[in-house]
């Protein structure tokens, strides 16, 4: 006989086409992924007692400050998310992005002679503080959508911060960093005490608990049990306690303290907000994500640029994919355009015809050396332009048998950036980093606002309906991340562990959206399984190739099957990220 199917050892013991390091993770009820198996169990916690996915993901998001926090990620940051509610058949964007505070302006720091509004590594992190956005987006998510009360949701955060969890290597090598200490020396006593007990880091498998981070965690629960079990009540009062109680004035006191702007004035206006998603369409899809308040729009700007090119003729992660001549001109306009204003011309940088006219700028044969000039989308508002060690925080996604998601990208409080608060247990945000001093810009500072943050989630719709989740952190590389993702998964069709382990580049032909602004014209980051051919192509186009750990790490990808409600995941091997399903 011929063509007869190889034998199970010859399938097991040869390659498979895109082969991965971890198998997709699938189940029926639920799927939950995160930066961490710890923070994945917090969620999947609370859809094995009969919550929803908007329930583990405020479990998750509160496990995460205290399982990550060396992931660029604290109790007192922020958070961005996309969420889709199934009985509602609704999606939004929720910002949980903090605010410059009241005190903020650009006179303030014209008069102390900066450019820039500076943070760590330094003395003068206290300048760039932001009101903590992430609390009240997880008691949002609880209150608009969740089932689960607030003390439910805390107790696998506060099991962990209590009695402690084991120092796993991603968390020791970070805490290795040596600005790390040397900033906490800088707000003494820091967090030298906590991360370094007896004088240095816990080593792998030690138990690591974190008491002051607990208390602050506690507090939320003491208000919600005051409620006497009214759930609703119970969330209000947790918002009281952290934004207007005793909470806030530590906040603000540290803040005081260190002569930072921030005061427990700022966080009592604070809410949360849900907006309308912004939406463009892809290869027979939708993509949603958030407005211009981030770097949203440069993922589908540049989709609409590639819209009319066959990237599967030109091969994956060949030399003619792997330019990033479109992301280019998305982020020249992310420069110009994007901010928190009504006036960004969201519909014009969207329209075919420019991004069209904007994709004839791209020679098939010589890179960009330069950030190319913002274009002139027709009917633009034109504000004044701007001047013209690779982190990356955290990630979680959920999905649940109902078809409920969310991708939810939380960040903010760098130890070696931020200054870190003993009686809270961690750092406060310092994301007024990103503000420009320039009168007029659209991400000009002002009290109130929210600074043009980094932070993006995608939903990825089929006939109408979400059907994928991807989000990927990494600073400036997360737009650029998640582009090649979506084009893995509907150009490629690589299932989510395939798009999330698939080798990626990022272009730092780009103004740096954090302090100090860093511009570095030319270079294009490649990962080390972007093959050498490639890369020598590549420099013979003009790029200068540098390779570089990992271009956004921590990825996820979930999906569920529209026909058969099959929910599966995907989790980035670059990090300890972890997708649990049932």
């Amino acid at each position: 006989m011929t063509n007869q199917l190889p034998r199970v050892h010859e399938i097991e013991h040869h390659a498979a086409e895109r082969a991965t390091t971890r198998p997709v993770v699938s189940g029926m009820h639920g799927v939950v992924a995160a930066g961490h198996p710890l923070v994945s169990m917090a969620g999947m916690r609370m859809l094995l007692a009969g919550g929803n996915a908007f329930d583990a993901a405020a479990a998750a998001g509160f496990a995460a400050a205290v399982v990550e926090p060396t992931a660029s990620y604290t109790l007192c940051g922020e958070c961005v998310a996309m969420v889709h509610d199934a009985r509602r058949r609704e999606s939004v964007a929720v910002s949980g992005q903090g605010t410059a505070p009241a005190r903020a302006t650009i006179d303030v720091f014209r008069r102390r002679g900066l450019e820039r509004i500076p943070t760590g590594p330094g003395a003068d992190a206290h300048l760039s503080f932001t009101v903590p956005g992430a609390v009240d987006a997880y008691l949002t998510l609880l209150e608009t959508y969740g089932t689960k009360s607030v003390s439910e949701v805390l107790i696998p955060a506060l099991q962990y911060a209590e009695r402690g969890f084991p120092m796993y290597e991603y968390m020791h090598r970070m805490l290795a960093i040596p600005e790390t200490r040397a900033q906490f020396a800088l707000y003494p006593p820091g967090g030298a005490g906590v991360f370094y007990p007896g004088g240095r880091a816990p080593r792998v498998g030690e138990l690591f608990v974190q008491p002051a981070l607990s208390g602050t965690l506690r507090r939320l629960v003491e208000a919600d049990a005051k409620a006497g079990g009214d759930r609703l009540a119970g969330i209000a009062a947790a918002r009281e306690r952290f934004y207007r109680g005793d909470v806030a004035s530590m906040i603000g006191a540290f803040s005081e303290k260190w002569n930072g702007l921030l005061r427990a004035s700022d966080l009592a206006g604070y809410r949360a907000r849900v907006e309308p998603p912004l939406r463009t369409t892809f290869a027979g899809r939708e993509i949603l994500g958030q407005a211009a308040w981030t770097q949203g729009p440069v993922l589908m700007q540049a989709l609409g640029m590639l819209a009319t090119l066959d990237l599967r003729a030109m091969g994956h992660n060949s030399a003619r994919y792997v330019q990033s001549e479109s992301l280019k001109l998305a982020l020249a306009d992310r420069e110009r355009y994007y901010g928190d204003v009504p006036t960004v011309p969201l519909a014009a940088l969207l329209a075919p015809a420019y991004l069209a006219e904007r994709a004839s700028l791209i020679a098939p044969d010589r890179a960009m050396l330069a950030a190319p000039p913002s274009g002139t989308p027709r009917r633009a508002v034109t504000p004044a332009p701007a001047p013209a060690v690779a982190d990356g925080t955290t990630h979680i996604a959920a999905i649940d048998g109902r078809g409920n998601m969310i991708a939810l990208t939380p960040s903010g409080g760098v130890f070696r950036k931020s200054a870190f608060a003993p009686e809270l247990g961690c750092t406060l945000s310092t994301r007024s980093e990103m503000f420009v001093l320039e009168d007029g810009h659209p991400n000009a500072l002002a009290p109130g606002k929210r600074p043009r943050t980094t932070l993006v989630s995608y939903l990825i719709c089929e006939n109408g309906a979400p059907v994928m989740t991807v989000g990927c952190p990494g600073g400036d590389d997360q737009a650029q991340a998640d582009l090649q993702i979506v084009l893995n998964l509907v150009v490629f069709g690589m299932n989510p562990q395939q798009a999330v382990e698939a080798p990626r580049f990022a272009t730092q032909t780009l103004v740096n959206s954090f302090y100090p602004r860093v511009y570095k014209p030319g270079q294009l980051n490649v990962e080390a399984t972007i093959s050498e051919s490639t890369r020598a192509e590549l420099r013979a186009l003009g790029h200068t190739v540098t390779e570089i750990g990992a271009c956004g790490v921590g990825a996820v990808v979930t999906r569920r099957d529209p026909e058969t409600g099959v929910l599966s995941a995907g989790a980035d091997p670059r990090r300890p990220t972890y997708a649990l399903a049932f």
